[in-house]
């Protein structure tokens, strides 16, 4: 035990010796959505090639980012920081004491929007990663968005010698030329910087097929065997609260239960009804989204959660929403979608779970101050949780 004057100062400047006695190659994500998921599969990938070190959980604020760099070990070949933020000003001291070689940012989208009013706003304070850059540095920006140029423009600005870009669009370094979606799983084949690949994603959705782009570029700029970190992606699963599947005994059979309590905003909402809308149902089950507030959207909130409705009732048999937001998009549905609303989750719980039946899909998500995680416990409660089965 060590005491000190002020514990967080102290962290940091293990954070500073643990980076300058390192020798690894340092990646740091950042983006609106997607930051964990990327990270996570970061992780897969380089520890195909060597000892990786990378970010707890969500470890990515003023005290996560010291934190994972106090614990990064020597021996690492690689190391991977996930960096947050909900105020302009918050990445610049966290990616001066990362000083990564690689930096990514997976994607602007309307989040924390109270705070900053405009996504180029959103995309400015992103921007902030590359400050920290190493000389000889990368930035690895998305093609697909309309603030790429923005993002470059601001990399070269900040000295980041190489801009190399990923996703759909046909100038991108890291290329998307076809993709399966299967209800569980991926297929890809892209190209990444030059070079041709075809591989799994053990986790489903074309958020993460975009988001494999930019690590497997990242990997291969990190100097990893690309084949080997190719491959290694059918091992990635969704985190707790974000796309977890379980299968729940019902009376008569079972029900697919897809957990996305833990967090929310326009794209990761999209994305998951999207996800929703290709899980297949069984017998005469129905799809069933229950929907939480998503926060932090300043003015536009109102009419970001009405802009879904129409995603949601594409997606969805059956529509469950809670929270004062969310009334705007219950009221957006079809009235042959509206399965029930509620000013709080715990008001809309009972309507939930006397709603699913054998043969459903049950989708739960909303910003993690909705309160949609009990929600999903108390679906867990009432029908006995089974181990979803593995797709291969």
């Amino acid at each position: 035990l060590l005491v000190v004057d002020d514990v967080l100062a102290a962290l940091i400047d293990l954070a500073k010796a643990a980076r300058s006695r390192s020798s690894a190659q340092f990646i740091a994500v950042t983006g609106s959505v997607g930051k964990t998921s990327t990270k996570e599969a970061l992780l897969l990938a380089l520890s195909a090639d060597g000892e990786t070190h990378a970010s707890t959980a969500s470890y990515n604020n003023h005290w996560g980012v010291p934190l994972s760099l106090a614990r990064c070990p020597q021996s690492a070949k690689y190391a991977v920081l996930e960096i947050g933020m909900n105020h302009a000003g918050e990445i610049t001291p966290l990616t001066r004491l990362a000083r990564p070689h690689i930096a990514i940012i997976t994607t602007i989208a309307p989040v924390h929007l109270e705070f900053f009013g405009t996504l180029e706003k959103i995309a400015e304070a992103k921007a902030e990663i590359f400050l920290g850059v190493e000389p000889g540095g990368v930035a690895v920006l998305n093609r697909d968005i309309p603030q790429f140029d923005q993002l470059a423009r601001a990399a070269k600005a900040d000295g980041v010698s190489r801009i190399v870009s990923f996703g759909e669009h046909a100038g991108a370094d890291a290329r998307l030329i076809k993709c399966a979606l299967q209800p569980e799983t991926s297929s890809v084949q892209a190209n990444i910087l030059g070079t041709d690949a075809t591989y799994e994603l053990g986790a489903p959705g074309k958020h993460l097929v975009l988001n494999s782009l930019a690590v497997l570029a990242a990997a291969s700029l990190a100097g990893a065997d690309l084949a080997r970190a190719a491959l290694a992606l059918q091992k990635l699963k969704p985190a707790t609260g974000r796309g977890t599947r379980v299968t729940l005994t019902v009376p008569g059979g079972t029900a697919l239960l897809i957990d996305e309590s833990y967090n929310a905003n326009p794209a990761s909402m999209r994305a998951a009804l999207a996800l929703l809308g290709q899980t297949p149902v069984t017998g005469r089950g129905r799809r069933i989204a229950v929907l939480g507030d998503m926060l932090e959207l300043g003015t536009q909130g109102v009419a970001l959660h009405r802009e879904l409705g129409a995603a949601a009732a594409e997606a969805a048999d059956l529509v469950f929403c809670s929270g004062p937001l969310m009334h705007s998009l219950f009221e957006a549905l079809p009235s042959t979608r509206r399965g029930g609303y509620a000013e709080t989750s715990a008001a809309l719980e009972g309507a939930v779970l006397g709603a699913v039946a054998a043969g459903d899909v049950v989708m739960v998500k909303g910003s993690f101050g909705s309160k949609m995680g009990p929600i999903v416990k108390a679906l867990e409660r009432k029908f006995p949780r089974q181990a979803a089965l593995d797709p291969a």
